[in-house]
């Protein structure tokens, strides 16, 4: 067995031959002097080079990483190779005589590649040394209790919340079908490369989202148990004049602020918790990348605490930039593949979006395994994850597309990577695998009809559109509409008949969902004001064929729903056996339209794009192929996979719908492993101020 010592004099010598290698491979990078040196004295400079270089980013590196903890992180991942190119000119100057140089975009590129090799030997020296990787194990749990500032808690299992963002329940099962995701087949007790059926660990449960299926309101409803008055990803309100953006920082934590007011109740995580990749915190104490509280720009700002935690460690940086770099590139070939094969539906994947695709499939996974890991090794009682990587990748290649399984793939693999160090954490760990939404498949509106949901709103108010937009069959058929409820005759070009900019519209998208809020109207219009105001509007909405229903309230039915053809049906009459325009939306549909209705910040007009039930296509009233904020489709239909140990989610005739009974469900877990210290869930269905009895009483 290799001890630590002499692992790290192997460490050592590969990176000396490498630097060797390199420096005769590299023209602007030298380790000899210019009068020219011995073998042995060159020899000599490479160990003392690659010595002091490891010396270097051991001691050095974290404090350069702590000095840049509040750079944007897309920007400290970008800066890895540069400080580490940094680090290697600085042990190159130290070197004696003068016998090491380099250019610097050399010194770039030898720093990344001693980097990783050096994190590749060490890594594979400890794999063969499993006493030595439990040691290492134990010691970095032991360190962490030490320095972890926990309430008392108790000795049972730890449970563990991963949300794979976006991950459908179809596209789960179709993953596992494919052999995608052999961790996950694993726990449910798929057989895996025709090897005997093993075990099954875990049971799969779908779940029904509320209208807005989006991360906003479902992880609002899952931490902190109420998602109430959140009709969508964005909305307008008007007492504020502000739009209100679910992944804004400021806006989740005002989110977060409301959802604790109306519950008492500081969230999931409240006992001995830690929240991780998050748009909210759960009311955990321990706390990296939560969106919530990323508006404090201080130096203590625990947000940015988990990007120290990983980024410290250069072997980690170098490693992630490195994966980064490829991921961009990888991106930059498939969308290349689509267009030269000219794949439809697609969308714009140019500009920034490469980048911002490998921050989230891997620098956000990776920093947030990476503490997730930290966690459990500190054995914290409740920690809640967020993998964004799948979301993002589907929303512009299309759930089911290729690069969204690889994606899977990779997932999987930090899945195995979690339960493994699980082992040897210091208490067992349960496992709770879900999703917060899904998505729904399709083109988006402007591809398919020429004008964006903006344009067909101002031209059913018969505001100017642009030109493209008029000639459009839609466009042209919104402006006869307004011609006609105004009784302009055609040849006039209606110009002194245009309302006011008073009265313009504000038109926002959250998927396939659609919100046109009047800012100049200080309440909720009704569809009598509306029509007054602009008489060709709503039927212009309701009759477009690019759109399923809309919601208005009535002054004499309270709400109503208006579908094409003439068809509306007041709120409270829709019910599964009568659900009018809502048909093709599936059970739980009029459900969800009667409580968004309800909520104070509830647009003036609600549009939900059409929906084929046979092919599961929406159309994003955003640039996206795959989408989800309405209802259509798989996006409202998530997953919770559970341990067996825990008590079943729902009786066996009962529906798991909506995030606040999701945040029960969880709540009672909690309590089944850590006791009655875990708060008793109270029901936001009501007042808000009376806990709700039943499953989660011990």
């Amino acid at each position: 067995m290799l001890s630590g010592f002499w692992r790290m004099l192997a460490v050592w010598g590969v990176s000396t031959v490498t630097m060797l290698v390199l420096a005769g491979a590299l023209p602007d990078f030298r380790l000899q002097s210019t009068s020219g040196d011995s073998a042995t004295q060159i020899g000599v400079t490479a160990a003392l080079g690659a010595g002091a270089f490891g010396l270097l980013s051991s001691l050095v590196w974290p404090l350069l990483v702590r000095a840049l903890l509040l750079v944007p992180a897309l920007v400290l991942g970008l800066l890895v190779f540069f400080l580490n190119g940094s680090l290697l000119l600085i042990a190159l100057w130290v070197i004696p005589s003068g016998r090491g140089a380099a250019a610097p975009e050399t010194a770039v590129v030898v720093a990344a590649v001693m980097s990783a090799v050096a994190s590749a030997t060490g890594g594979a020296l400890a794999v063969r040394d499993d006493d030595a990787y439990r040691r290492r194990l134990y010691r970095l749990a032991d360190r962490r209790r030490r320095h972890a500032f926990r309430r008392p808690g108790p000795a049972g299992p730890g449970t563990l919340f991963l949300q794979l963002d976006g991950v459908g329940h179809d596209v789960l099962e179709a993953a596992i079908g494919k052999g995608l995701m052999p961790t996950v087949a694993q726990w449910l007790g798929h057989p895996s490369d025709g090897t005997p059926h093993p075990r099954p660990t875990h049971r799969l449960t779908p779940w029904r989202t509320d209208w807005s299926s989006q991360t906003g309101a479902s992880q609002l409803g899952i931490l902190h148990g109420t998602n109430h008055d959140v009709p969508a990803f964005r909305w307008y309100e008007k007492e504020s004049r502000e739009v209100v953006v679910c992944n804004r920082p400021s806006n989740a934590a005002e989110l977060q602020r409301r959802a604790i007011a109306r519950t008492g109740d500081g969230g999931l995580l409240t006992v001995d918790g830690a929240s991780r990749g998050n748009l909210f915190s759960g009311g955990a104490d321990q706390l990296a990348l939560v969106l919530s509280i990323a508006a404090r720009r201080a130096k203590q700002n625990r947000s940015r605490a988990g990007y120290f935690a990983y980024f410290s460690d250069p072997a980690n940086a170098v490693r992630t930039a490195l994966s980064f770099a490829a991921d961009v590139l990888r991106e930059i070939g498939q969308s290349s593949r689509a267009r030269l094969a000219q794949q439809r539906p697609r969308v714009k994947r140019g500009g920034l979006y490469p980048f911002i695709r490998a921050f989230a499939t891997v620098v956000e996974r990776d920093v947030v395994v990476s503490a997730v890991i930290g966690d459990m090794l500190a054995g914290r009682a409740a920690i809640y994850a967020d993998l964004v990587a799948y979301d993002e990748v589907a929303h512009h290649s299309g759930p089911h597309s290729r690069d969204a399984e690889k994606v899977l793939e990779r997932l999987d693999r930090s899945l195995a990577l979690i339960a493994q160090v699980a082992e040897h954490a210091p208490r067992a760990y349960r496992i709770v695998l879900l999703s917060d939404h899904g998505q729904s498949p399709g083109e988006t509106f402007l591809g398919r009809y020429g004008l964006t949901l903006g344009n067909l709103v101002r031209a059913g108010c018969g505001l100017p559109v642009p030109r493209k937009a008029q000639r459009t069959h839609s466009g042209a058929e919104a402006r006869a509409a307004v011609r006609a409820a105004l009784h302009i005759p055609v040849e006039d070009d209606g110009e002194q008949h245009r309302p006011t900019r008073r009265s313009e519209p504000i038109v926002l998208a959250s998927g396939n969902l659609g919100l046109v809020s009047f800012p100049d109207v200080p309440h909720r219009m009704s569809r009598e004001e509306i029509d007054a105001r602009h008489p060709a509007l709503l039927s212009t909405l309701a009759n477009h064929p690019g759109i399923g229903f809309v919601l208005v309230r009535s002054e004499e039915h309270g709400g109503v729903i208006l579908g094409a053809h003439g068809a509306e049906v007041p709120v409270d009459e829709l019910t599964d056996e009568n659900p009018g325009p809502l048909a093709d939306f599936g059970p739980g549909a009029a459900d969800a339209v009667r409580r968004t209705h309800a909520f104070p910040h509830t647009a003036d007009i609600m549009v939900n794009s059409w929906y084929d039930p046979l092919e599961g296509e929406v159309l994003a009233f955003e640039e996206q192929i795959g989408s989800h904020g309405g209802l259509g489709g798989c996006q409202a239909r998530p997953f919770l996979l559970s341990p067996l140990a825990l008590s079943a989610p729902v009786e066996d005739n009962e529906d798991l719908v909506g995030a606040e009974h999701i945040h029960r469900v969880l709540k009672r877990w909690l309590r089944e492993s850590n006791g009655p210290q875990v708060p008793l869930t109270y029901d936001t269905e009501s007042d808000g101020s009376a806990p709700q009895r039943g499953a989660e009483q011990s």
